[in-house]
């Protein structure tokens, strides 16, 4: 019996070990986005742009997005607001037009999550304009407020050549509580540690449901992402298709967070649910394309010198495996190791100490009863033994919590320009809890696993301008 637990303890822990190394990669991303990322020329043309925006009962903060819209320092005539009020109770579609967006109106209650609603509103664009009457398309959800430049800055990218491009999200709301201040955090540190450094390499950066623009040609078969997270569906099938996802640091728009626990549990439900959704939509094509490229990876520049085409095409693939690496649900491998781990090595300890006593424990389990000034434990004290492997557990989940009171704290430093000012005791505060936020985020995956999850509106209440957020 002793063999096999130690057989099975040896497997999980070398699985876990290569699954592992294969996100070795990321910590170059930490390290370039701390100095780095990509900048853009000067748009030499100002592309047309359809801005599409699906909405559910939003009628308190649609009006203030889309008066960020036409403040924008962009050709008002280049720029299309396409609102869908779906599923809507409330008079979303009625303040919608009077702020002067295209407004169409469509109910399925079958058809709930946001997905649905832009695959609706490209269908009615496509019927009344063509696709092809914007040069590229954004995405945002109604209570986001856009800076003054920043279409200038996203065109800048486009222009360039870049097919899909997300940008700096920040928050409307940050300081409210520490749950607001959790997601803020959030954001910043996806951008820091992975989006600056992936675009600066030309690789993939994930789109995070809100704040990004594709080209047209991306949707000329409609939108097909209706999942609980089209997002990560979106950008997962466009990488495997070939196509880069590039990120703009000077483009920035603010986004409001949630406060209250229990919507903040329903939406990260939501999101880990649709990440296990995402990971076995699309795996297995950015799988097959480590090892044969398809699309983008093929078409573009086919005349250009073959070390140059070698070369292009081996970033697709890597670029195939790097957000293979993301849509694994990763959290739930860690959570199966860790939790199998200590229960084998309690199987374990438990053997040996009925049998031997401490001293033919394993050396790392008797190190550890060592450290507490013990020398040898009698047979009998088995769940002594027990007791210090769950206090090791313990100890490596603080070493955790640390880490991310360390990442927050630095996110916090970096981003001081640019977020809004606050007293140091509230910043310590947030760097306190932000590992909660984290923590929420492992457990929802692990109960997202077995549970069944709808999609359901996240109230916005924050109708505020951007005069009062900046």
């Amino acid at each position: 019996m002793k063999l096999v637990l130690e057989i099975l303890l040896g497997t999980i822990n070398k699985i876990s070990s290569i699954i592992g190394k294969l996100y070795y990669h990321k910590k170059i991303y930490k390290y370039t986005g701390l100095f780095v990322t990509k900048k853009f020329p000067e748009a030499k043309k100002q592309h047309k742009y359809g801005i599409l925006v699906s909405a559910r009962n939003e009628e308190s903060v649609i009006g203030k997005l889309i008066e960020s819209i036409k403040n924008q320092d962009y050709p008002s005539e280049l720029i299309t607001t396409f609102v869908i009020a779906h599923n809507c109770t409330d008079n979303t579609a009625a303040a919608a037009r009077e702020a002067g967006a295209v407004v169409y109106e469509h109910s399925n209650p079958s058809e709930r999550t946001k997905g649905f609603g832009l695959r609706s509103l490209v269908e009615y664009i496509d019927r009344d304009y063509g696709i092809d009457s914007c040069e590229g398309y954004f995405i945002f959800d109604a209570d986001n407020l856009l800076k003054e430049d920043y279409l200038k800055n996203m065109n800048e990218s486009f222009d360039s050549g870049a097919k899909i491009v997300t940008s700096y999200r920040n928050t409307k709301n940050f300081d409210d509580n520490w749950i607001s201040a959790s997601y803020a955090i959030h954001w910043l540190r996806t951008i820091r540690f992975e989006n600056r450094a992936r675009s600066f390499y030309g690789l993939a950066t994930r789109v995070q449901g809100t704040g990004f623009l594709f080209a047209s040609e991306l949707i000329k078969d409609g939108w097909k992402y209706t999942s609980l997270t089209e997002d990560r569906a979106f950008c997962a099938d466009a990488v495997s298709q070939g196509y880069q996802i590039s990120f703009n640091n000077n483009a920035q728009f603010y986004d409001e967070q949630p406060t209250d626990i229990k919507i903040a549990m329903r939406q990260r439900l939501r999101w880990s649910k649709g990440h296990i959704q995402a990971f076995f939509e699309t795996g297995p094509k950015l799988f097959s394309n480590i090892f044969v490229t398809h699309g983008m990876a093929n078409r573009e520049k086919p005349d250009a010198p073959w070390y140059k085409r070698l070369a292009r095409n081996l970033r697709f693939r890597f670029m195939s495996f790097d957000m293979l690496t993301i849509v694994f649900p990763r959290n739930i491998s860690l959570s199966f190791k860790k939790i199998s781990t200590v229960i084998l090595k309690i199987l374990l300890a438990t053997m040996f100490a009925y049998e031997c006593g401490l001293n033919s424990l394993p050396g790392e389990m008797r190190n550890i009863v060592q450290l507490f000034g013990v020398d040898r434990i009698p047979q009998s004290s088995v769940w002594q033994t027990v007791g210090f492997i769950c206090l090791l557990t313990f100890a490596y989940t603080v070493n955790t919590y640390i880490e991310n009171i360390v990442r927050a704290a630095y996110v916090l430093v970096a981003e001081r320009k640019r977020i809004k000012k606050m007293k140091w005791y509230k910043k310590a505060w947030f760097c306190l809890t932000f590992p909660i936020f984290d923590l929420i985020g492992k457990l929802t995956m692990l109960m997202a696993l077995f549970m069944k999850i709808e999609w359901k509106p996240i109230p916005h209440k924050v109708a505020v301008g951007l005069d009062k957020v900046k």
